[in-house]
């Protein structure tokens, strides 16, 4: 009896081994399908990821471009303001300098009228002075062949020794800022 005893005891101890081997390989089954399922899903988060982070690349790439372009675009406007700041002033300015001119026309038949024309001309070079300082030119046009963006035909004539298309007589004198017309010349102009 002592050996069936012993053999029963043997054979439950076995018993419960194999149960415990059993119950650890069900254990093993799922831990190795849970394994699987988390590498899987944490791919999927860290392409997920990768696909924002390219994303936002793409949008900083395209911010810091689009920064650029406003700083290029800010530059040139303070450029161009800063070259053409004189312009509203030289537009007041010359129809005074056009009445200068007019009057410095003016025939004297006096000393006392030869010293005002004189003291006038010494303030219409200063005034040209100062203009042309500021970059304003006069524009050439008799003898010129016709620019429309620099000239304003005002009449037509036939005159002999002229070609076609040529200034021949100036009405009004024309102004540019550096390369900017501030005002075209009124003009005659050859058929």
């Amino acid at each position: 009896m002592v050996e069936n005893e012993k053999d029963l005891k043997d054979l439950e101890t076995e018993q419960s081994a194999l149960s415990e081997e059993e119950t650890s390989e069900q254990h093993d089954a799922p831990s190795e399908k849970n394994e699987s399922s988390e590498l899987e899903e944490a791919l999927g988060k860290i392409a997920s990821l990768e696909a924002k982070a390219e994303e936002y690349e793409t949008k900083l790439l395209r911010v810091q471009a689009d920064f650029e372009n406003y700083k290029r675009r800010a530059r040139m406007d303070a450029e161009a303001a800063q070259k053409y700041r004189a312009q509203s002033l030289v537009s007041e300015i010359l129809p005074a300098l056009d009445n200068f001119e007019r009057a410095l026309k003016v025939e004297a038949a006096d000393e006392q009228t030869k010293s005002l024309l004189q003291g006038m001309e010494m303030v219409h070079r200063q005034l040209v002075s100062a203009l042309k300082a500021e970059g304003v030119e006069e524009i050439e046009t008799v003898g010129k062949p016709f620019d429309p963006q620099f000239h304003q035909a005002v009449m037509q004539a036939e005159e002999e020794g002229y070609e076609p298309n040529t200034v021949i007589e100036e009405f009004q004198k024309g102004y540019k800022l550096k390369d900017r017309v501030i005002r075209p010349s009124m003009v005659k102009v050859s058929q």
